[in-house]
């Protein structure tokens, strides 16, 4: 599958143009693939999450929107930091596990900030979460810019999805939160423990610690008569320095990263539409293949005139090529259809003599015979014909798959490939069968 998908952009090189026009590449981009009709309506149906994911991210793109998502663990703190970027109480917290059950959206609005969207996900490590998890992975797949908060040392399960998510597609800064329940020395220690620890996939320098809802501080009042009388005082949420690194962030690159991101997402959703295609294709050839074996078994099979024999045999094979290259999108005429037979044939009679000389015995053998024999030597024949349409419709369908060519290997290796890796006997076993029984159901 050819698409204008295939090349991206380099950061470097992207970085020259105006993000409004990265904006509009990216949408354009992915207009190209949602109307693509060369996409087969299984494929489509097979991947109708992910055009909706590319339906939404158009609308992201029109909107001149920036997704920030949070990704962690159950009760990392994830809800109470966002609600901390936006200064007030909008994603529900709980003392319970588990209280964000989907995604929930709320814009940031400040000075100079653009379309800032901040999505809060599902712990990563629920019970009986796999579905909650799968869509906190999705969510932060498709954002712009992800938060991978954490309140101590990352846990194996951590570790894998920060090195999963952290795959250069949008920046990804690391939250310590909770900070204020460690002492300065420890917390020290803990940041430079989770930067040497993921140094290898995540930039140090975006390593933070934050306090989204810090305990409230004991103090100690004294009335007038001298009386000590403990209490607590609320405090501020820390996140400073979180909160500077991401408008830094999106004043140098926010449209840009929202535009890059968008174009590598729908590239990778083309690669694996373009799989999906060569597998349904694979299995509709594969159907087609085995219906003009079976047709010019029968016929061979049937018909005591040699010549009759190779007349019928050549048609079913031009109208199988045709019908593969329908498959694959190429439009065939005979001629073409008949080359390419020409071309196969010629390496079948080199590698497969035996066969043809089979085949004129037992063609000889039905003539001679007036018919007498034809019932020992038809199932024969019919079988042969059904192995060598099966063995051209294969060596065909790779010709078409590789985009009408051999590839560096050329016709013989290919053919030759085919042949060694076929099941011959099981092959002619069963097409023998399916002959004979769909004779029998014939002369009932």
């Amino acid at each position: 599958m050819r698409s204008a998908l295939q090349k991206l952009p380099w950061r470097k090189k992207a970085a020259a143009k105006k993000p409004e026009q990265h904006l509009l590449n990216a949408n354009l981009q992915i207009q190209t693939l949602l109307e693509d009709t060369a996409v087969p309506a299984a494929v489509r149906q097979e991947l109708f999450r992910e055009f909706e994911e590319m339906e939404e991210i158009s609308e992201k793109l029109q909107k001149e929107e920036i997704h920030i998502a949070v990704f962690g663990r159950v009760g990392t703190g994830k809800s109470s930091l966002l609600n901390a970027l936006l200064g007030k109480a909008v994603f529900s917290t709980s003392p319970l596990h588990g209280e964000t059950s989907r995604q929930q959206r709320s814009n940031w609005d400040f000075v100079n900030s653009g379309h800032v969207v901040l999505i809060d996900t599902p712990g990563i490590d629920e019970l009986d979460g796999e579905a909650r998890e799968e869509l906190a992975r999705s969510v932060a797949g498709s954002s712009d810019i992800v938060l991978l908060v954490c309140d101590g040392d990352l846990t194996e399960t951590e570790f894998e999805a920060a090195r999963g998510l952290a795959d250069g597609r949008q920046p990804m800064l690391m939250v310590l939160n909770k900070a204020d329940r460690y002492s300065q020395s420890e917390l020290d220690s803990l940041l430079a423990h989770l930067r040497d620890r993921c140094t290898q996939f995540l930039d140090p320098a975006n390593v933070f610690s934050a306090s989204a809802d810090p305990r409230p501080e004991s103090v100690l009042r004294i009335d007038e008569r001298g009386n000590e009388h403990p209490g607590e005082r609320h405090r501020n949420p820390d996140i400073q320095m979180l909160q500077c690194r991401l408008w830094d962030i999106l004043e140098k690159e926010g449209k840009t990263l929202a535009a890059l991101n968008a174009a590598l997402f729908t590239s990778e959703l083309d690669s694996r539409i373009a799989k999906k295609m060569v597998i349904a294709r694979k299995a509709v050839a594969e159907q087609v293949i085995r219906n003009y074996c079976l047709a010019k078994g029968i016929v061979v099979a049937v018909n005591p005139v040699p010549v009759a024999d190779l007349l019928a045999a050549a048609g079913t094979d031009v109208a199988m090529v045709i019908h593969l290259g329908n498959v694959y999108g190429f439009q065939l005429s005979k001629r073409e259809a008949s080359k390419l037979l020409l071309t196969i044939s010629a390496q079948l009679l080199l590698l497969m003599g035996a066969y043809w000389g089979v085949n004129m015995v037992s063609a000889a053998l039905k003539t001679v015979s007036a018919g007498m024999s034809t019932a020992i030597t038809a199932g024969a024949q019919g079988t042969l014909a059904w192995y060598s349409t099966y063995v051209t419709g294969i060596a065909a369908e790779s010709w078409f798959a590789k985009g009408k060519s051999w590839g560096n290997e050329g016709p013989r290796d290919t053919i030759g490939e085919i042949l060694d890796s076929l099941d011959r006997d099981s092959i002619l076993l069963s097409a023998r069968s399916d002959i004979i029984s769909r004779l029998k159901r014939g002369t009932a």
